[in-house]
C-alpha cells in the first residue's frame, strides 16, 4: 500500500481491524465446530444421557444425526484443504 493511499484509507483502519477480528474469532469458531474429537465427544455425552434417563430415543437420533452431518462436514472440509 503506498503512503498516499495509506493515508488516505486511514480512516477505514478501524472497520478493517474489526473485520479481521470477527474472521479470526469466525475461524476459530468453525474449527472448534467442526473439531471430530469434539464432536465425538458429543455424541458420547448424547449416549451417557440416553442411558440416564434424559433423553428419548427419538431425541438421541436426532441428535445424532446433527452431530454426524458436522461430523462428515468436517470430513469434507478437510478433504477440501479448507481445515
Amino acid at each position: 500500500m503506498g503512503l498516499i493511499t495509506g493515508l488516505l484509507t486511514l480512516p477505514l483502519a478501524p472497520v478493517r481491524g474489526a473485520a479481521w477480528v470477527v474472521e479470526q474469532v469466525k475461524q476459530h469458531a468453525e474449527k472448534q465446530y467442526y473439531d471430530p474429537a469434539i464432536i465425538q465427544s458429543q455424541m458420547a455425552d448424547v449416549d451417557d444421557a440416553y442411558e440416564a434417563g434424559e433423553l428419548t430415543e427419538q431425541e438421541r437420533d436426532d441428535l445424532h444425526d446433527h452431530l454426524l452431518a458436522r461430523l462428515f462436514e468436517a470430513q469434507r472440509r478437510r478433504d477440501a484443504g479448507e481445515a
